[in-house]
């Protein structure tokens, strides 16, 4: 069977011979010979935040994989699956071909030929933001409507909203989900300028901002073997550049496989690495992806270096640095029903949901930002909508003039 090894330089693949008597001991001799990293120099692990690890004393918590007679099995480990590895040392590509430098032997190096060697692609080790902590409420939110309704078939997303902490920790406490067609392997999104008015206006109320981009992948691309595909890349390559901050987040939801044989939805979260975003800028990507471009792979329009080789076909492991994803208990309620799904959002549901929260204060019952931009419809995008998202940061009272103008809306539903 095929393991994939997640290493700093991308991902590779280990032949395992016989996987029922494969023990860990035997998997880092596989890695030895295969991949010609020595097994004393060798820290494997099924968390990712093993590549995180930017010290070797760090190493040590990563203990699931350190007893050399466990069996690879009892890990769950089996065909296709993703390890991480950590090494020492410096080590030289399995395979890497020799090339001739451009220019030898008489031959003339063009201006393009002198700017592609000069790109040369290299693995980003650490993320801008230390960590991504999702609210707990909104994520299962998010996760829990792609999971019951659309069963992981179809691919959805949205913007994530919080905050970026001054020691670049960044928090997550809603997520505004556009109009959007979503297929197994692609997402389109109908992007509204009006609606994002909106809503960027009960951000700026909430003392929140924009801050990163998520999205599911399918079960149908759970079987193909790439962390992200190269639609994947250039969607958020381009939504990060459009950011204008360093710290902007992709996350990635997905179902996996767990011990027992059942699935779990799982949340990855990566940076896309200065370089990616750079290439994107500047316009090296191609655009147009072809049937016959494997989807793990990112056609570039020029050469790039990597390794000592230069190619036009970069491994999407190379464009992502992951980030270390935390939760915690946000300020907003998540119960009001989220725009842009298959059923519209309408004042039945605002009556609804004042109805069942009348034990509460004002500003805790429409302290729920799906709520707040469906009132912002109706609402002075200037004026009343920060106001009432102040109100709702603060936690102060609600005017009494927006108390009755909301009622009466939810009233004439």
């Amino acid at each position: 069977m095929l393991i994939r090894v997640r290493t700093r330089d991308g991902s590779e693949r280990v032949t395992v011979p016989n996987p029922n008597t494969t023990t860990i001991s035997d998997l880092k001799t596989l890695i030895s010979t295969q991949l010609q990293i020595p097994v004393p120099n060798q820290t494997l692990s099924t968390n990712q935040n093993l590549l995180l690890a930017k010290a070797p004393s760090n190493l040590l918590q990563f203990s699931d994989m350190s007893n050399p007679q466990t069996l690879i099995s009892s890990l769950n480990i089996f065909h296709g699956s993703m390890i991480f590895l950590s090494y020492q040392g410096e080590r030289s590509i399995p395979n890497a071909p020799r090339v001739t430098p451009a220019g030898s032997f008489g031959k003339k190096m063009t201006m393009d030929d002198l700017i592609a060697r000069q790109m040369r692609i290299t693995r980003q080790e650490s993320p801008h933001c230390d960590s991504i902590s999702f609210d707990r409420d909104a994520a299962n939110q998010f996760q829990h409507y792609i999971n019951e309704t659309l069963a992981f078939a179809l691919k959805r997303g949205g913007f994530m909203y919080g905050t970026v902490e001054s020691d670049a920790r960044v928090t997550v406490n809603f997520i505004y989900e556009p109009p959007q067609q979503g297929t197994e392997e692609n997402l389109l999104l109908f992007r509204d300028p009006d609606e994002e008015k909106l809503v960027e206006a009960i951000a700026l109320g909430l003392g929140m901002r924009r801050v990163g981009f998520i999205f599911t992948q399918t079960v149908g691309q759970n079987k193909r073997d790439y962390t992200l595909s190269n639609a994947e890349i250039l969607q958020s390559a381009e939504l990060h550049a459009q950011s204008g901050i360093k710290e902007w987040v992709t996350a990635v939801v997905k179902l996996e496989v767990n011990e027992d044989g059942g699935a779990d939805v799982h949340f990855e979260a990566f940076q896309m690495s200065d370089m990616c975003v750079r290439l994107y800028k500047e316009g090296w990507f191609e655009t147009h992806i072809s049937g016959d471009v494997d989807p793990k792979l990112s056609r570039m329009k020029k050469d790039v270096v990597i390794g000592v080789k230069d190619k036009r076909e970069v491994d999407n492991d190379f464009f992502l640095v992951v980030v270390k994803i935390l939760d915690h208990q946000g300020p907003l309620s998540t119960t009001f029903p989220v725009e842009n799904r298959i059923t519209p959002v309408t004042m039945r549901a605002l009556k609804n949901h004042l109805d069942r929260t009348k034990n509460l204060s004002f500003v805790k019952r429409i302290s729920d930002f799906h709520l707040l931009l469906l009132l912002a419809r109706y609402l002075d995008v200037n004026a009343d909508v920060p106001a009432l998202a102040v109100c709702v940061q603060l936690q102060t009272a609600v005017p009494e003039g927006y108390q009755l103008l909301i009622e009466s809306l939810a009233d004439a539903s």
